[in-house]
């Protein structure tokens, strides 16, 4: 959501962030000087982030156990940093560290195996806990999208905190490393660390089944799955804290993420609702902002800016998670309705307010919550006037969940502005300002304070 009422879109979440820098190869062997060294690492960035999802999840399959996976996929990184700079880049890198990691794996269960039949020898019949070796390599290539899937519930299990399922799915499927992920969210790298390591080792004491659950289960755990890169993508576009207004590695990171998911998981509407809805918000993302950090609200963006092809997915999407759906639309798939009217308007008087208001009502009675009623609030100020819109922000403002949010005051000072009462408008635009922790979102409610004068 804009920091004033003229872009509704979902809440914004509650965890800092900043814009992560490039994923980087392990810190466990030094980089390779020379030209072949120099050469290898450059590859060996560009698989790290884009293979290790599949690497872990691969591993994780074997050895069932998300800790040890990450544990065998790093040391397959540091082989081919040993490896690379004499031998050359394979053709295939990302099938070299698959490769290699599945073979580290099968060595540590038959390790593990050959353990337990010592055990046998000496008077411990342990035969009925000695894991099977599995295949060194899957039966079929479905079998990768197989893992990736079991990978994305295992990192967003209920059973882990929204900070730690945020932390672990982007250090094993965003590939970001920790002091990435501490940059993102503005935490100390110990933090964040600690995190991850709770977090797998939780994973390991509660065994969390390496699986994709089905039926109920499946449902309900699917909704952690598609709010956790929800939240990820909301500190990209709107930053709850810092000196940017936007983390655009985050959104990046957010987006590939749902596409992946959309790949796997074909038959889910909210999963394409989901990658529609962030299709579309970040085809905006180049109007967003000036030059120098400051943010553009909507109705003031240059629209010719809009990334077309972004939006076209975005559309594409959306009538995916139409014609999938068997009932009425979901959560993910009303908001990226609500956001493919903004993104058909070519100037901001064109924009289909009245549309937006009814799909918003269907969102609150679908999705009830405060923050859905303040933005369908704001689209019926648009479509009916400022006074009933203040109506219905001023029944929210007992709102125990909005008492510290600083888009309530913001959204009501603009109502106020709007009806010419420019004293208390002025008066919630710097309660606003007071509220947010994000420099640039300061900036801009004290400016608008400042010209209610």
């Amino acid at each position: 959501m804009e920091p004033q009422p003229t872009e509704p879109t979902a809440a914004a979440t509650g965890t800092a962030a900043a814009e992560p820098a490039g994923s980087a190869a392990p810190t466990a062997v030094a980089t390779p000087t020379g030209s072949a060294g120099a050469a290898a690492a450059r590859a060996l960035e560009t698989v790290f982030r884009l293979e290790t999802p599949r690497v872990v999840a691969a591993v994780a399959r074997i050895v069932r156990d998300v800790g040890i996976a990450e544990e065998l996929t790093q040391d397959a990184l540091v082989a081919a940093l040993e490896q690379w700079p004499g031998d050359g880049v394979p053709d295939n890198p990302g099938a070299w560290l698959m490769t290699t990691a599945r073979r580290r794996a099968v060595d540590l269960v038959r390790r593990r195996e050959t353990y337990a039949r010592k055990l046998a020898e000496i008077g411990r019949d342990l035969r009925s806990t000695a894991v099977p070796a599995p295949p060194e390599e899957p039966s079929a290539p479905d079998d990768i999208d197989d893992d990736l899937l079991r990978l994305v519930f295992t990192t967003c299990h209920p059973v882990l905190s929204a900070e730690a399922r945020i932390a672990l799915t982007l250090r094993l499927l965003g590939g970001l490393t920790t002091a990435e992920i501490a940059r993102a969210f503005l935490a100390p790298e110990p933090t964040i660390a600690q995190r991850v390591v709770r977090a797998k080792r939780t994973l390991a004491t509660r065994n969390v089944a390496f699986e994709v659950p089905y039926g109920p289960d499946r449902e309900a755990r699917l909704g952690s799955v598609l709010d956790v890169i929800y939240l990820i993508f909301n500190e990209g576009y709107a930053a709850t804290a810092g000196d940017d207004w936007l983390r655009p590695a985050l959104c990046e990171d957010a987006l590939r993420l749902a596409r992946l998911l959309s790949g796997l998981m074909p038959e889910e509407p909210e999963v394409h609702g989901l990658t529609a809805l962030l299709e579309f918000q970040a085809s905006r993302a180049g109007a967003r902002t000036a030059p120098d950090g400051t943010p553009i609200l909507l109705r003031d963006q240059n629209r010719r800016r809009w990334n077309r092809m972004l939006i076209a997915r975005g559309a594409t999407a959306l009538a995916r998670a139409d014609a999938t759906a068997t009932g009425a639309p979901g959560p993910y798939a009303l908001q990226a309705a609500i956001a493919a009217c903004h993104a058909r308007a070519y100037t901001y008087e064109e924009t289909d307010w009245r549309a937006i208001a009814l799909l918003y009502a269907l969102l609150a009675a679908r999705s009830p919550s405060p923050v859905v009623e303040l933005n369908r609030a704001v689209a019926v100020s648009m479509t009916e006037g400022p006074g009933p819109a203040l109506e219905l922000v001023d029944a929210l403002t007992a709102e125990p969940a909005l008492r510290d949010y600083h888009l309530l005051p913001s959204v009501r000072a603009d109502l106020l502005l709007r009806l010419g009462r420019t004293t208390q408008a002025r008066a919630e635009f710097e309660r606003a300002a007071s509220l947010t922790r994000n420099a640039r979102e300061r900036e801009l409610l004290l400016r608008r304070a400042g010209e209610c004068g």
